[in-house]
């Protein structure tokens, strides 16, 4: 088979500790669907870790990527700029949530934007300390390493860390850590630990992306703005995974009707392409002098070209629609399911942004990595590929193309239906 030898190639050539989450070669993929070079196809309920929210190869990007490639491919917008990057940063600024007048400064990976948005508020407000949650993910460079809120394999011995990061719990209710609790150690922390009076700002996702697919409590959103104006702080919103429609919103704060100073976002912005964003207050974003911020590669052309085509899609084929229905569906299947598997501990998200955390014992909660593993390898046996999350490992999370037509959504339901009743068994 052609995947084997390709394996061992890789298991050669590249270095180890780059994972893979499935032992798959991909040789095409269109829309939900995904062939790889044994000929196999499968559903991709993974969208390349929810960068494909239009599905692969949407027919609009392509030609609208197509269209800038036959112009310029790369001037470097520091050098020679081009204007597909300001219209970009005029529709993302009309785009996120705030009644204020906003700038945005394109990047290439979501960790750039995590960064930038750190620079920003420290030269704005003069403060050095940052203020992170635990199971938060925020990347793989150093202070996007310091930020994550999870150790292992996302750390190892890669320390030290940036300074003056500091962790509070997320609001996590079903291993414990309600709204109120949560925001009571904040408070002691900013007692005990840092005061607020030396935070620059509080980042946070508003859905936990690696962390498990756990979405922030309204009130507890609302509350860091309050505690946010209340201090002088910042609030930065990391929407690199839960954006662009995930959870049935443009953004998963809009949920909250929270208001960030700073929203982070990547990753569904140009239909696969590498691009990021910082969108805030526009006296936030200018506080860096000029040259301090930027990037070679930083909103490529093409991959500005590819995001104006997501942001007409989304437009046009009515997206955040068809995201809130799936929600609707996936949710109401899963919760039925869950009532005869008592395995499955908790069924959670926002709309289509949901996980499944697998259980070992349902009374104790104990986590499942193992059996959320084997959830992972049978569906990709039947044709349908997942992946998992959470600081444990045992959370199925689903990251359905928003494009799914509704006979692929049915298919993939009904796949991963049988998969849980026969990985998880006990059925009751």
């Amino acid at each position: 088979m052609k995947q084997d030898a390709l394996i061992e190639r890789r298991d050669k050539a590249v270095a180890r500790g780059v994972g893979n989450a499935h032992p798959l070669f991909a040789e095409r993929a269109r829309g939900v669907r995904l062939r790889d070079v044994d000929g196999r196809e499968y559903l991709d309920f993974t969208g390349g870790i929810g960068v494909l929210n239009v599905g692969h190869l949407h027919p609009r990007v392509m030609a609208a990527v197509a269209a800038q490639l036959e112009r310029f491919s790369h001037t470097c917008f520091q050098v020679v700029m081009y204007e597909p990057y300001v219209r970009l940063a005029e529709r993302l600024n009309a785009l996120t949530p705030g009644g204020f007048a906003k700038k945005t400064i394109l990047l290439t990976t979501g960790v750039e934007a995590i960064e930038n948005a750190v620079k920003m508020a420290r030269v704005f407000t003069g403060r050095p300390a940052i203020v992170a949650f635990t199971h938060g993910f925020h990347g793989r460079t150093l202070m996007g390493m310091t930020l994550t809120g999870k150790t292992g394999v996302y750390k190892q011995s890669f320390g030290p860390f940036a300074p003056e990061v500091y962790h509070a719990p997320y609001p996590y209710p079903y291993r414990g850590w309600t709204t109120e609790r949560a925001l009571e150690a904040l408070g002691d922390l900013f007692r005990t630990v840092v005061s607020a009076d030396r935070v620059a700002a509080i980042l946070i996702e508003p859905v936990l992306g690696e962390g498990g697919f756990v979405a922030a409590p309204v009130e507890f959103l609302r509350a860091l703005r309050r505690i946010a104006d209340e201090r002088g702080l910042l609030l930065i919103a990391d929407e690199i995974q839960c954006g662009f429609g995930r959870t049935g919103r443009m953004f998963a704060v809009e949920h909250a009707g929270v208001a960030p100073d700073l929203v982070a976002m990547a990753k569904s912005l140009a239909g696969g392409f590498p691009l990021s964003a910082v969108v805030g207050r526009a006296e936030v974003v200018d506080a860096p002098a000029a040259g301090g911020l930027g990037g070679t590669y930083a909103g490529s052309p093409m991959a500005c070209a590819a995001a104006l085509a997501v942001l007409d899609v989304f437009e046009e084929e009515r997206l955040l629609e068809r995201a809130r229905a799936q929600g609707e569906l996936l949710g109401a299947r899963l919760a039925t399911l869950a009532e005869r598997l008592p395995r499955m501990g908790e069924v959670r998200g926002l709309g289509p942004m949901i996980g499944i955390e697998i259980v070992e014992d349902p009374s104790t909660r104990q986590p499942s990595p193992a059996r959320t593993r084997r959830v992972l390898d049978m569906a990709r046996d039947r044709g349908l590929l997942l992946l998992r999350a959470g600081t444990h490992d045992n959370v199925v999370r689903l990251l359905v193309p928003l494009v799914a037509t509704g006979e692929e959504l049915e298919t993939g339901v009904e796949v991963l239906a049988g998969v849980l009743t026969d990985a998880l068994g006990d059925a009751r």
